[in-house]
């Protein structure tokens, strides 16, 4: 999701998603709007997780209400593809998503709390505080966006997209890849790596955000910006939701 964008002049700014020259009186991106938007999605996505969690009972027959896990899903991967190659549409395709990933999440959260109480809540905190432990490093400079850094972070997260894909794409045969999905050392430190990965993503959207706001980026991008972090937190809270599930297995 991270792209050029450059300043065409001083009184102008191109349009990341057309191509399009912007003026600047259309507004230009702003650090206080993206962390404005964020929040709008967070929202967003808390009152749709709070129903789809509502839906989820879990019987001797079986789970009911796991169609809101699919089709928030889907539909979440949907318009998470859309908003990456119409960014100009991501002041309306971003919040439909936070809606669409909340019906997921709060389906699948309620499921894992179910079998481990109080794992939602943990996972959580841990999300939001590992969120604000990384927004204070970059700012401090304790960590820096180096262009050597965001090569390792992209190749980390290209590696593990390709084992989940593998891991799917073999599940459809019967066959899974050992130990990764296990509650052993193996899958528990696997887990551990990707979470940290998943985190250290948090500094590029950070430097991403700082970028746009510094290059004067069109208004738009703001609830661009506001997704591409969004995407990242949904991620690392599965992550660690996995990631403590195993833990606790192991009890």
């Amino acid at each position: 999701m991270r792209s050029g964008n450059p300043a065409l002049r001083e009184s102008t700014f191109l349009d990341l998603g057309s191509g399009a020259v912007v003026s600047r009186d259309a507004g230009a991106m702003s650090l206080n709007g993206t962390v404005n938007k964020t929040g709008i999605l967070l929202l967003l996505a808390v009152l749709t997780g709070a129903f789809s969690w509502s839906q989820v009972e879990i019987t001797p027959y079986g789970i009911s209400g796991m169609g809101y896990v699919w089709g928030g899903m889907i539909a979440g991967l949907v318009l998470a593809l859309v908003t990456i190659f119409k960014k100009e549409w991501s002041p309306v395709t971003a919040p439909m998503y936070a809606l669409a990933e909340g019906l997921f999440l709060g389906a699948i959260s309620s499921v894992f709390e179910a079998r481990f109480p109080g794992i939602v809540m943990q996972a959580v905190m841990l999300t939001f505080g590992t969120l604000f432990a990384l927004l204070f490093a970059y700012r401090s400079g304790l960590i820096r966006a180096t262009e050597n850094f965001k090569l390792g972070v992209v190749a980390a997260t290209g590696g593990i997209a390709l084992v989940y894909l593998a891991s799917i794409v073999m599940g459809f045969f019967g066959v899974q890849i050992p130990f990764i999905h296990e509650s052993g050392i193996i899958g528990i430190g696997f887990s551990l790596f990707v979470v940290v990965i998943a985190a250290l993503n948090l500094v590029l959207d950070f430097d991403f955000i700082e970028t746009g706001v510094e290059q004067g980026a069109p208004k738009f991008m703001e609830w661009y910006a506001a997704f591409g972090l969004m995407v990242t937190l949904v991620w690392l809270y599965l992550e660690i939701l996995r990631l403590l599930s195993k833990l606790q297995s192991r009890d």
